[in-house]
């Protein structure tokens, strides 16, 4: 990845952070914390993984950050100086939430071995 689009990648990630963290008030979204974005090489588009929290439905949370995609753009767009800014789409961050299940299985596993 070249530096400008780092340097992009970087802006949107803040900038969505902030936005859906702070600004957007629709309570299916909850506690969505914005983890990675990737532009594509054209600069066209932008994937958005979103962390969402275990008490949350993330498909419930994706259909909201779905809903309020124009406004998030109208936002970027008024916020960063870009020529374009990305199409955005949202797909929820299973890393989070495969980490938590790891952690959750490894306990169940220490609990069941007796003690040496």
């Amino acid at each position: 990845m070249d530096h400008r689009a780092e340097r992009i990648t970087e802006a949107l990630r803040e900038e969505l952070a902030e936005l859906i963290g702070y600004e957007l008030s629709d309570p299916r979204i909850g506690s969505a914390t914005v983890t990675e974005v990737q532009v594509s090489p054209d600069k066209k588009h932008a994937v958005v993984r979103v962390a969402v929290a275990a008490d949350s439905d993330a498909a419930e949370t994706l259909a909201a950050l779905e809903h309020a995609r124009p406004f998030l753009r109208r936002q970027l767009a008024a916020r960063l100086t870009l020529f374009r800014i990305p199409e955005l789409h949202f797909e929820a961050d299973v890393s989070t939430t495969l980490g938590g299940r790891m952690e959750h299985l490894l306990k169940r596993i220490h609990k069941g071995r007796p003690r040496e």
